[in-house]
């Protein structure tokens, strides 16, 4: 028997009254257990299995799937199941955690990502910036490590630079020749994708960026992946709807930008 950390990736229905669950654990990585009676209203497991519920989960270990005994609820993220764009972007960055995962195997820091990423949102920080740092911070996990701080191909640490798919990562002015197809960045761009890349979403605080400065930035990384990693995920077809008609989310109060 295991007593274990973790938040809720996907619960899916199995049989009249259980349910298969998909855990990210603190302790032991990805998992998956057999929740019984699960689907009852009246269940004690009810609760604790939906998705994106933060809890202390106790599993009993077998040769196949384990089965999930009890649980204790410590965030049931509600403003996350209530907002709908809250839960748009908190389902891209489980679906996202979920394939670059493997089960059993535990990868350092994605636990704290995962933990950190969901919180802020269901604290209502800008759900598109936080499933931005995201998709900066699962490129390693994924195998692809972006060169952010000096020239891919010089080594350089000084001049303009420049972002290239080629190299992906940056080149300065004097080898803007290695890739005819690179993007131009600005010296704030420059340092928004190091932020992005390096630096731990509980340290950044409530970050605002102009949507303009979020596209951009997503148009970097989305490219990364299609071209790099090659996963397509449903949840990203529902974000992409979502920001092509955002008359479809509820008006809400914006908080003073910043010029990013």
């Amino acid at each position: 028997m295991n007593k274990w950390e973790g938040i809720v990736l996907r619960s899916i229905p199995y049989g009249e009254t259980n349910k298969i669950v998909t855990l990210f654990t603190r302790e032991a990585g990805k998992l998956t257990a057999m929740a019984r009676g699960a689907k009852k209203p009246a269940s004690r497991l009810a609760a604790i299995t939906q998705q994106f519920t933060h809890g202390s989960f106790l599993i009993r270990k077998g040769k196949g799937m384990g089965t999930l005994e009890q649980g204790e609820q410590l965030d049931s993220m509600r403003f996350i199941r209530e907002d709908l764009e809250a839960t748009a972007y908190a389902s891209y960055i489980v679906e996202l955690i979920d394939r670059l995962s493997d089960d059993n195997e535990r990868v350092g820091g994605v636990y704290g990502l995962l933990h950190d990423a969901l919180h802020a949102i269901n604290e209502q920080y800008d759900p598109e910036a936080i499933a931005l740092f995201v998709e900066w911070k699962m490129l390693p996990v994924a195998g692809i490590h972006p060169i952010v701080h000096q020239c891919a191909n010089c080594g350089a640490t000084e001049g303009e630079f420049a972002f290239s798919f080629k190299e992906i990562g940056f080149l300065c002015h004097r080898c803007f020749h290695v890739d005819r197809y690179l993007i131009r960045i600005t010296p704030n761009q420059l340092k928004l994708i190091r932020t992005f890349s390096t630096v731990p979403i509980h340290r950044i605080g409530n970050l605002t960026l102009k949507k303009t400065t979020k596209d951009f930035m997503k148009k970097i990384v989305r490219t990364i992946y299609d071209e790099q990693v090659g996963i397509r995920l449903k949840s990203r077809s529902f974000l992409d709807q979502l920001e092509s008609t955002p008359e479809l989310l509820p008006k809400k109060k914006k908080p003073d930008e910043k010029v990013t």
